[in-house]
């Protein structure tokens, strides 16, 4: 059985939930605080970042979160989420890249050290210029992701990938800290919608992290 190594809001280690789910791996999920700085975590991972995912009978321990699901790829062929021709692999690639760089330091890394990192661990107040910013950068985001969705039947074509998994990862953190304002992104609000129905997004919206509600509308798979 794999053991993934993570906490709610980690949007790397959603995305290879979100994957290991829509292949139908079983795994167990252990509860890590990276900030916390464990010496047995950073055993496994001397970088001290979530998501760590071990296999001990196999004597497995893979590392960062486009390693784990590439890996996974490679090695598991039910329901293929990197897959069609080249470039159709390239452009799951740039989209995967696109949110887990630019999204994720634009919008989510600010709204977790503001909103979560602040409550529980420094336990200083946010900082609300800083919200808005990230919330502007958001809105800039969606409606790039309106126009991807406009023309395509998922952000890279006409399959569902693992670049619809990273994105909704990253956007649906966001959304638990009360970062997205939907207004305006029809588009990008459906194509959400219907990845939140899916089995693999139920436990996501399960989730929750000690001390940090998310907003009503959160788990609503119809809103």
């Amino acid at each position: 059985m794999w053991q993934l190594y993570q906490f709610p809001l980690c949007p790397f280690s959603r995305k290879v939930r979100l994957l290991m789910s829509e292949k139908s791996i079983g795994y167990e999920l252990v509860a890590e605080h990276p900030w916390e700085m464990r010496d047995d975590f950073l055993d496994l991972n001397p970088a001290g970042r979530t998501p760590v995912l071990a296999n001990t009978e196999r004597k497995l321990v893979l590392k960062d979160s486009r390693a784990i699901c590439e890996y996974l790829e490679e090695t598991e062929d039910r329901n293929p989420l990197l897959g069609g021709t080249a470039i159709y692999r390239a452009e799951i690639r740039r989209l995967v890249a696109l949110f887990e760089e630019h999204f994720y330091g634009d919008v989510v890394a600010p709204l977790l050290h503001e909103r979560m990192k602040k409550r529980l661990v420094t336990r200083e107040s946010p900082n609300a210029s800083i919200l808005r910013e990230a919330m502007r950068r958001a809105n800039t985001h969606l409606d790039y992701l309106d126009y991807l969705v406009d023309s395509r039947s998922w952000i890279a074509g006409s399959t569902l990938s693992m670049a619809d998994l990273a994105a909704a990862a990253q956007i649906s953190v966001a959304d638990y800290l009360g970062g997205i304002d939907w207004a305006g992104h029809s588009q990008a609000h459906t194509w959400y919608s219907v990845l939140k129905s899916r089995p693999s997004f139920r436990p996501l919206l399960a989730d929750r992290m000690g001390g940090i509600n998310p907003p009503k509308h959160y788990p609503d798979v119809d809103f």
